[in-house]
């Protein structure tokens, strides 16, 4: 009796190890070596640079990082829908290799709802994934009228394997020294957005 309590205690021991090690290990990244020839920003006016002279927009900056040309496809004003209503054309059509996403944030604007935002993004991402392109995932996580964005983002993340960057606007969006305007970074500003997308998708290149 004494060996099967021990015996059973083990188990369950074993059991509950697995359990957490299983969850807080790492999502595994779908694609995490792509096929395709392009990169590509797809994008609402964070990825087109509104707010800095041209060729200082983040994807200008990441081409230089990255030592290679990449493609800015965003569009001022995109939300999840209008982007999805382009995604053949500016992004699959383009042999997409890595794919970098700035979307979300009119829709938050807009007052979207989380639900119906996210159902665009998860389908945007997952016919660029169904190409063999890595997606990169650029967060937006605000304080106080988030409305759950920045939790979004990480579900949507670890549902498809995507390369997650939290909150695109860390150390940006609260600095006058960054900012063009309200919700538009500056040259430096993208300049340090431009760096985040470099750290997280140097790995995979």
């Amino acid at each position: 009796m004494k060996n099967y309590i021990i015996t059973a205690v083990c188990i369950l021991i074993a059991g509950l190890g697995a359990f957490f090690f299983y969850n807080k290990s790492e999502p595994e990244i779908k694609n995490a070596l792509p096929s395709g020839e392009n990169l590509i920003c797809f994008g609402d006016s964070l990825t087109y640079g509104t707010g800095a002279p041209e060729g200082m927009d983040y994807p200008s900056r990441l081409s230089e990082k990255l030592s290679t040309p990449v493609i800015n496809a965003g569009i001022p004003g995109d939300t999840t829908a209008t982007a999805l209503n382009r995604l053949e054309q500016d992004v699959l059509s383009r042999s997409p290799k890595i794919v970098f996403i700035t979307l979300g944030g009119n829709d938050l604007k807009n007052g979207i709802s989380k639900k119906t935002a996210f159902a665009n993004l998860k389908i945007i991402v997952e016919k660029i994934q169904a190409e063999g392109a890595l997606v990169v995932i650029g967060g937006i996580s605000i304080p106080f009228w988030g409305k759950g964005f920045g939790e979004a983002y990480d579900i949507l993340a670890k549902e498809t394997g995507a390369v997650l960057i939290p909150n695109i606007f860390d150390g940006i969006i609260n600095n006058p020294k960054l900012m063009s305007d309200s919700i538009h970074p500056n040259a430096q500003g993208y300049e340090i957005m431009a760096e985040m997308f470099y750290k997280a998708v140097k790995p995979f290149i």
